[in-house]
């Protein structure tokens, strides 16, 4: 067995299946919703990237790069300065939600090469300007540009011409789970030679100012190469460092006089290496230097690298006492891991794999381990509690998240990147736990579990949504990505975990029961709820309907029916090995049924063949919302098999279908393949190829690289509409969007996004499963070019992996107008996995590392 499996098989038999240290480290604490004391609730300004370095952070970190332990009491990450910028490099800089013209957005060049499962080989690397960080520059250009124009990012200010930067890498090797062997190497891109200052900076999380630690802890410098460290729940630890001039101490206080006007205790606060090094404040300096004691400490290389050279730094942090902490064996443990991390990830590449395809796959993987991170939030403390030196201001005990007072997370979550979206969100993680179950999949079961315990769950059945609105709605799909995590395992790992369906099922029972007396209102099994995460897709905001209208949406009552049909699943495999769950399935089955039939009899359009969402006004009448986009292809998502083999096992699911039938038809609904078969569908064979008729019309959703979310039809043929007296316009848009709803920053209204072409994919495949060559239809649509289902899922397939791919020229897709820069030699094999992609180029949109959900490509690779 592989010593990665093994490490992971061994961690899986933990009553917490998880390792002390690891990548938990955020790239961005400020500017999140915990951080937040304002009284008007915003996060973006309360807490700005200006004050991170200098004030204290009361429930999470963030650094470059960095680690910690899996309840991050201790931290490690790297700080940077190169002489030229105002402030050391601490901390990943981004744009706040009001200052991106498409809202909050990252500019920094960084890239997550590697990592494994159990974080014993882990690889960064960030690309540092050598000249002055264009900070302002970014910001006046953005605010200057208007909606309808692309976002201005680091590429784009030259500020990286002539190969005018630093490569920064830093890797992480495991000799033992309490040893962990640190290298930064610093590669000279440019042709002159060029200083570099870096401070590797380990620092406490501060949880002794409101008084959760018994004792504050010390880091103490021991000798001239090794720091000591003493902290009450973690123990002793030694960080080992090669010989250097300074060792700087400080503590992890926030710098009062800056923040709050108020006079400082001493002169040991966050900022502090700031202070003396980018200010040249000599008579600092010295005083951090001669301390030896704090709680923020950094040895200090002050470094001149030649042109085109590499200088490395070593470290080590462990629980042991070596004499020699970097003999030969500190070299070797790096080649080992790595070594055994290869084989590891070569055993999910499938043959005739290209290597670029297994890089693509690699480093998915690798946004996708890199992005889990310590989370820690109490929600009744953060309603009633403020920090030192805040006053609580009296709009916080009924602010945002207020019915969420039982919630308490204290976790390492699979989040959805670490800079734009350092939070986990419901149904992200539902896609995050795909190909993390390949890989990993006691933590991807262990994940979906998680926030369906009591602690994340409402008492009412609700899973949180997001941080900024934990009542929000987003699409149900969590029995969708338990049922995939373990076939996953099945047909990976060759193991049946059963237990794990039949507690997940309990707990899905209650958010079923929640969705199915809170989101119908009307009682007709015909569906709302707003939001569910689809953003800006609709021509108004769901969120907040005008008064006196109401809408039923054709999104949420696919969800629902997709929902059922989980459940059914689930109940039927359960039931193949404990029969006391068959009841469950005929209620599921039950349910799905009337949802189909209330679905096609109320939001299908005869005259265009498509689902359309019903808007209900004060008056009475009702419009159909003709808009072309994924909201009516998710009536796709709803599909089943249940095979012979299986059906002919479950007596009474079939008499309790027969009497069902009796009184309500499924004929339109459950199909029968020459097999003996049952296909599950909202859709009879007639919708089915209709709306397959506009999926893979080139006009309408098809692209070279996927599926639009929007069809290209409204580019020319927009949809617009009175409500309430305001006309209201939706349009194709292949990019950025041009709506400023929420936030800006996120466009459903064209681009292609992974997460849906992926279900779309799985969707066609048990389609073509069932129907096989027996159902064909043409790809493109009015090509003349027949191919079955299953086929065209993996048509779909190639096109969305060919947006990460080197294409004939050395170019990738993905990296859109900035291809010259990735072609050059140290950069062709980087590759970004963005939140969404441009409906006509392919290139990256959004959120440029949201590995999260977009990951989900690694697990379509493995099926070429």
């Amino acid at each position: 067995m592989n010593e990665e499996l093994k490490r992971i098989t061994e961690n899986k038999t933990k009553e917490v299946p998880l390792v002390k240290w690891g990548s938990y480290l955020s790239e961005r604490q400020w500017g999140t919703v915990r951080e937040d004391y304002s009284a008007n609730g915003d996060a973006w300004n309360y807490f700005p990237h200006d004050h991170a370095r200098s004030r204290a952070y009361a429930w999470g970190e963030d650094g470059l790069g960095g680690i910690s332990d899996n309840r991050q009491n201790l931290c490690f990450a790297l700080a940077l300065w190169n002489g030229k910028d105002p402030i050391l490099k601490e901390r990943l800089y981004g744009l706040t939600n009001s200052e991106g013209n498409h809202g909050e957005d990252v500019k920094e060049l960084y890239y997550f090469l590697d990592n494994s499962p159990t974080h014993s080989y882990m690889k960064f690397l960030y690309k540092y300007p050598i000249d002055k960080f264009p900070y302002e520059d970014l910001i006046e250009t953005n605010q200057k540009r208007s909606k309808l124009e692309t976002e201005y990012e680091l590429l784009d200010t030259g500020i990286l011409e002539d190969k005018r930067y630093h490569d920064v890498t830093i890797t992480y090797a495991k000799n033992n789970p309490d040893d962990i062997c640190i290298k930064i190497e610093i590669v000279n891109r440019s042709a002159e030679s060029a200083p570099l200052t870096v401070l590797p900076t380990l620092w406490f999380k501060n949880n002794w100012t409101k008084n959760s630690e018994p004792q504050k802890p010390t880091l103490q410098l021991q000798t001239k190469n090794c720091i000591a460290i003493d902290h009450s729940d973690l123990g002793t630890y030694n960080l080992y460092f090669q010989d250097t001039e300074d060792v700087l101490f400080t503590d992890n206080e926030t710098n009062t006089e800056k923040i709050f006007n108020q006079k400082n205790d001493s002169v040991f606060v966050k900022d502090a290496f700031h202070e003396a090094l980018c200010n040249h404040n000599k008579e600092l300096k010295n005083q951090l230097v001669n301390r030896k004691f704090g709680t923020k400490c950094a040895p200090l290389y002050d470094l001149e690298i030649e042109a085109h050279s590499t200088k490395t730094i070593y470290l080590r942090l462990t629980n042991q006492n070596i004499e020699q902490p970097f003999d030969a064996t500190f070299g070797a443990v790096f080649e080992t891991r790595l070594a055994e991390n290869n084989s590891f990830f070569d055993s999910f590449f499938r043959k005739g794999l290209s290597d670029d395809q297994k890089n693509i796959q690699r480093q998915a993987f690798a946004g996708l381990l890199w992005s889990k991170q310590f989370y820690n939030y109490n929600i009744n403390q953060w309603l009633t509690q403020s920090p030192e030196n805040i006053e609580l201001a009296p709009e916080r005990l009924l602010g945002r998240n207020v019915n969420w007072r039982h919630l308490v997370n204290q976790d390492v979550i699979s989040m959805p990147d670490t800079w734009e979206y350092p939070w986990y969100a419901a149904w992200d993680l539902a896609f995050h736990c795909i190909p993390m179950g390949m890989i990993d999949p006691t933590f991807a079961k262990n994940q979906l579990l998680l926030i369906m315990r009591e602690w994340y769950m409402s008492p009412n059945g609700q899973i949180p949504a997001y941080e900024w609105n934990f009542s929000d709605v987003n699409p149900p799909i969590q029995a969708w990505s338990a049922l995939q995590v373990y076939k996953i395992e099945n047909e990976i790992y060759k193991q049946q975990d059963v237990d794990f369906l039949k507690r997940i099922f309990q707990k899905l029972l209650i958010n079923f029961t929640w969705w199915a007396n809170r989101q119908d209102d009307n009682g007709n099994n015909i569906f709302n709820g707003g939001f569910l995460g689809l953003d800006n897709i609709a021509v108004i905001d769901r969120n907040n309907l005008p008064e006196g209208y109401s809408l039923e949406q054709v999104d949420a009552t696919a969800w629902m029916a997709m929902y059922a049909l989980n459940m059914m699943e689930i109940a039927i495999e359960i039931t193949l090995h404990d029969a006391t769950f068959e009841d469950l399935i005929t209620k599921f089955y039950e349910h799905f049924i009337l949802i189909a039939n209330s679905l096609n009899q109320e939001l299908w359009d005869y005259q265009d063949n498509f689902f359309y969402d019903l808007l209900f006004k004060p008056d009475g009448s009702k419009e159909s919302l003709k808009i072309r986009s994924i909201v009516g292809i998710t009536s796709m998502f709803a599909v089943a098999i249940l095979p012979e083999q299986c059906g002919c096992k479950m007596d009474d699911f079939q008499k309790r279908r027969a009497f069902f039938n009796s009184i309500t038809s499924d004929e339109n609904f459950v199909q029968t393949n020459e097999k003996g078969d049952l296909l599950f569908s909202l859709l009879d064979k007639f919708r089915l190829e209709k709306l397959l008729g506009y999926l893979l019309d080139e006009n309408e959703f098809l692209a070279d690289n996927g599926i639009r979310a929007v069809s290209k039809y409204h580019e020319f043929h927009p949809f617009s509409i009175t409500i309430a007296g305001i006309e209201q316009e939706i349009s194709y848009e292949p990019g950025d969007s041009t709506s400023g709803m929420f936030g800006g920053n996120s466009n459903w209204r064209g681009p292609i996004w992974i997460p849906i072409n992926y279900l779309i994919i799985k969707s066609l495949a048990k389609f073509g499963e069932f129907y096989g060559d027996s159902f064909k239809v043409e790809f493109p649509t009015r090509s003349g070019n027949l191919m079955n289902l299953s086929q065209i899922a993996q048509e779909l397939s190639k096109r969305i992996i060919s947006i990460f791919e080197l294409d004939s020229n050395g170019a990738r897709v993905v990296h859109g107008d900035y291809k010259d820069f990735y072609k050059m030699e140290e950069n062709k094999d980087l590759v970004l996995f963005y939140e969404y992609f441009h409906g006509e180029t392919g290139r990256g949109v959004g959120a440029s590392h949201q590995t999260g959900w977009t990951a989900v490509v690694a697990e379509l690779i493995s099926k070429l």
